[in-house]
């Protein structure tokens, strides 16, 4: 039986972190990076978190750029209730069609189950390596390193817990000395106290805030666990970590216009997701964790490519004139948000649900419109407005289709290029007054929940709801009016134990496909052939 590479370095979780042995390696080059000249002292330890915050960044790359990961969108937010692939490729037909598309062998399903593991080893190197008696540091130093490596562990555990259900759980360091081929499935529930036991320590060892933008703070802790608590049916413990977030004024919402383009039209939520707006250093004081992207930086580029796949292809988009003749009048360019190919769209579901007067909603928020900039057809002339259409149902490769700004990027060097080096808001507060509003509603306190659902309404300018309104329901359209594109909106659904439901009721591609096994994915075949010494379950239904 042949073994993949990856399969193996998945389940040995083997990627480099670690270096040789002293036993086996006489030479100590200094220009060589090991285990055993990296965890000397706190800087090395800082470095090593240099590289685990660069795993993270993985989250939002794509393969197509030398990531040997991934775009996790297609995972996390599409084959859902407000979220499609619009132009097709093999990824996106997983979550468009489902059925035998969605099995064993898909080679994305390997990549993202090899790199949540990778990730998971490189925490776990800093934390064994942090337990080393001759280290000459401080306990705060050591406390305040174990915390943002723990946290991003269980972030990883976040991940493959939603996805997979049952995973291997590993909390020590991989390398060649300690291979395994007997890894057992061990259950969400044992999984996810692991987890809670990372964001507690987190929790207490974090800072609130911090003068590097980049860094993990306390609320993405206090988040994560409310998060958690509800998933195991805690609300009360749910809400206690919530309002640690909603009621710290470090997290305040963004209620007013701040930033780079203040003075120009806009409103205080989309300032949030404009490049030189994302940082807490910038205004953003909802920020909780942003990703940090630089241009021309070992380490910083991270091959971005949110606006690639959430922005259309505009110009595409054709246009009939008035001698029945269709051109393609839009050309690429920044004004229009760069290039990009449009892999991820909304469905129509998701474009109704917005109030007229909600921001979110807005043309601000959304390309609801394009400006003529290229060759006109006949009667149309350069600076014309083309509308947009999404009175029908969505359809796939649909140019005439609007998308979300919250990803616009140009590069001012190459205003088409496809990546992104801004940063990033990848987890905001304002998601967790959601999640408190989801506390409140599970513990019978309607009001609460509808003033927590009313703090964002109120920032939108949306009409606000009233407590006999408030269903389980509308607090999942609330979420994506507020976070669309932003959420790993397939497991808020699979928390909510509403996925499987909402997708066949509100996504007209992907609907008619889904079945109940696809509410986890099947565990990759080159994962379960490489546990060679012990059988590893499948998941129902593959």
């Amino acid at each position: 039986m042949k073994i993949s590479v990856i399969a193996i370095l998945l389940l040995i979780a083997g990627i480099g972190w670690t270096g040789c042995s002293k036993e086996k390696l006489n030479e100590n080059s200094p220009s060589l990076i090991t285990g055993d000249n990296l965890f000397v002292n706190k800087e090395g330890f800082e470095n090593a978190l240099n590289g685990l915050y660069d795993e993270m960044r993985r989250i939002r790359s794509g393969s197509q750029y030398g990531s040997s990961n991934t775009l996790m969108q297609e995972a996390a937010v599409i084959g859902v209730d407000n979220a499609y692939g619009n132009w097709r490729a093999p990824v996106e037909d997983v979550f468009n069609l489902w059925g035998a598309d969605n099995n064993a062998a898909e080679g994305y399903f390997s990549d993202v189950f090899a790199w949540l593991y990778e990730t998971i080893n490189a925490a776990n190197t800093i934390v064994d390596r942090a337990q080393n008696p001759d280290l000459e540091w401080s306990e705060a130093d050591k406390d305040e390193i174990l915390a943002e490596a723990r946290c991003i562990r269980a972030w990883c555990y976040r991940h493959l817990t939603y996805l997979w259900g049952d995973v291997p759980l590993t909390l020590h360091e991989s390398s060649g000395s300690n291979i395994k081929t007997d890894w057992e499935r061990t259950p969400v529930a044992v999984v996810r106290d692991s987890m809670e036991a990372d964001w507690l320590f987190a929790e207490k060892y974090l800072p609130e805030t911090s003068q590097n933008d980049g860094k993990l703070l306390k609320g993405v802790s206090q988040h994560y666990l409310a998060e958690l608590y509800l998933a195991e049916g805690k609300p009360q413990q749910a809400k206690e970590m919530a309002l640690k977030v909603t009621q710290n004024p470090a997290y305040a919402l963004v209620t007013e216009r701040y930033g780079v383009n203040k003075a120009l039209p806009g409103t205080p939520f989309t300032d949030m997701f404009i490049h030189g707006n994302s940082n807490r250093s910038e205004g953003n004081t909802e920020a909780l964790w942003v990703i940090q992207n630089e241009q021309n930086v070992i380490g910083g580029e991270g091959n971005n490519i949110m606006a690639r796949y959430w922005l259309n292809r505009y110009y595409s988009l054709a246009v009939t004139g008035t001698d029945g003749k269709k051109t393609n009048p839009i050309a690429a360019s920044g004004e229009n948000g760069g290039r990009g190919i449009g892999r991820l769209g909304p469905t129509r579901f998701a474009l109704d649900l917005y109030d007229s007067t909600d921001d979110r909603g807005s043309d601000f928020a959304w390309r609801h419109y394009w400006i003529i900039n290229g060759k006109p057809p006949k009667g149309y002339a350069v600076g014309d407005t083309i509308f947009l259409h999404w009175d029908k149902d969505e359809t796939l490769s649909n140019a005439d289709w609007p998308n979300p700004r919250k990803w616009d990027f140009a590069n001012p060097i190459n205003d088409t290029d496809p990546r992104q080096y801004n940063d990033q808001v990848y987890l905001r507060a304002g998601e967790t007054w959601l999640l408190l509003a989801e506390a409140d509603y599970e513990l019978g306190d309607a009001q609460g929940a509808t003033d927590a659902i009313n703090a964002l309404r109120a920032r939108a300018h949306a009409p606000a709801v009233t407590a006999g309104q408030v269903t389980l329901d509308l607090i999942l359209d609330e979420r994506s009016r507020e976070l669309f594109s932003e959420e790993e909106r397939r497991y808020t659904l699979r928390r909510t134990h509403s996925w499987l439901r909402r997708t066949k009721l509100y996504n007209k591609i992907a609907g008619p496909h889904v079945q109940p096994r696809d509410t986890l994915l099947p565990i990759p075949q080159d994962v379960i052939d490489a546990n060679l010494t012990k059988p590893m379950p499948q998941n129902p239904g593959y």
